[in-house]
């Protein structure tokens, strides 16, 4: 019932913002296109209800509407067209204002009695160029950016690191999500990148799929390639554990049956779950504690099924400790608080939001007006946080300005 009363108030702020952005659209055909103003018109109403339709039949008809091109595709240029059309909607709303400031000075003039003032051709034209844009960039992003994964490296200087870790090196990918992926050569073009840096260990930080466990049939083969000396390590996040679906499903599988289904899935690709456990790496008689717990975090809205004292009590006594931990609100909530011997955190989550501007010298994304510690390395009290920009996607299908990330790490005493 919630989900059916969000999806109709989605679509009531749509239709308001489509009939209010239609005014514009109308001015811009009478004045360019006078003669197809009636099929402009037409179209301009037939794709939005025409996405809408294929999304209602999907959520309808499809055994599992997650996994669903059809809805993928419709819901993602619809989306689009939402952005846009709310980028217009802000220009249309501009040009109104400077009607009324007119209309109150008394600056209108009579048409058939009536008193007028017409819209801003300049002010309606410029919203549409900036929406047009705007739905370019999105498609772009979709197009060139959605598996364009760029490689991140970072040393970590860690204090009484024993010699036989210096120069140890460390491969961290995360939110794979693989419910939204459209492209598998992609995919294995991002594998092969991974095992091209030769990684002595590989790191993943949670968020295999969206919602269930059978969005990652046919990608278990793609990523059971990934392999390093000393093994690779994985822990849940807060998408893992099913509880952004129904259930039972349509095919009868419970929560619980999904979640063992994507914790054989870690076996069965050789990837060592850690469930609010820990390891010991073991190089030439010297150790190195890798610490993972379940999903943590400090916002509400997210599970906390974390205990990160489970995981800690297995590696107390080794002095260099690295923990996998899916939100980064973790780290100041909590590991900076009450871990000091802990050398380094290795989060993702954020996504970077998948949009941005990401360069050497200035990172903004909206994610962080939500997230203190959003994207890339962060380091308080010789502590390190890594956060992950992420190797998937999630509802938009592509990445503007922060591009799928493979994080490489060299480990380098302090």
């Amino acid at each position: 019932m919630s989900r059916i009363l969000s999806l109709g108030i989605f679509f009531a702020v749509f239709l308001a913002i489509d009939i209010y952005v239609f005014q514009g659209y109308k001015l811009l055909v009478r004045r360019w296109m006078p003669s197809y103003s009636t099929l402009l018109n037409i179209v301009y109403w037939a794709i939005p209800l025409i996405l809408v339709g294929l999304i209602i039949a999907t959520i309808a008809w499809s055994p599992n509407p997650s996994k669903s091109r059809v809805m993928m595709w419709s819901s993602s240029i619809l989306f689009g067209i939402f952005i846009a059309k709310f980028a217009w909607l802000v220009f249309m709303v501009v040009d109104d204002i400077v009607r009324l400031v007119k209309y109150s000075s008394g600056g209108f003039k009579l048409e058939s009695g009536v008193k007028t003032i017409s819209r801003s051709e300049f002010i309606v034209t410029t919203g549409a160029l900036a929406a047009g844009s705007l739905f370019g960039t999105m498609v772009y992003g979709i197009a060139r950016g959605a598996h364009n994964y760029q490689v991140h490296r970072k040393t970590l200087k860690l204090k009484n690191l024993p010699a036989a870790f210096q120069g140890f090196k460390i491969v961290q990918i995360s939110d794979v999500h693989s419910g939204s992926f459209w492209s598998k050569d992609g995919v294995r073009r991002g594998i092969q990148m991974i095992l091209d840096q030769k990684p002595d260990a590989i790191f993943f930080t949670g968020d295999l799929v969206n919602s269930t466990s059978a969005e990652f049939d046919g990608f278990k083969e793609i990523f059971n390639k990934l392999e390093a000396e000393h093994g690779v390590y994985s822990v849940l996040g807060n998408h893992d554990y099913g509880d952004y679906a129904q259930w039972p499903d349509k095919n009868g599988l419970t929560k619980e049956q999904n979640l063992q289904r994507l914790k054989e899935y870690h076996a069965e690709m050789g990837w060592d779950l850690l469930m609010n456990e820990s390891r010991v790496i073991e190089k030439e008689g010297e150790k190195l504690a890798i610490l993972g717990v379940e999903n943590w975090s400090a916002h509400r809205r997210f599970p906390k099924y974390g205990s990160l004292s489970k995981a800690y009590a297995g590696a107390a006594d080794i002095e260099n400790k690295l923990l996998l931990s899916h939100d980064p609100s973790h780290w100041r909530a909590e590991v900076l608080k009450e871990y000091p011997s802990i050398d380094a955190m290795f989060a993702g989550h954020t996504h970077g939001m998948q949009f941005g501007i990401d360069t050497k010298y200035y990172k903004w994304s909206p994610v962080k007006y939500q997230y203190p510690e959003w994207a890339d390395l962060y380091e308080e009290n010789g502590q390190y946080l890594y956060v992950n920009r992420g190797f998937g996607y999630l509802g938009y299908p592509g990445r503007v300005g922060f591009l799928p990330e493979i994080s490489v790490f060299e480990l380098q005493r302090a």
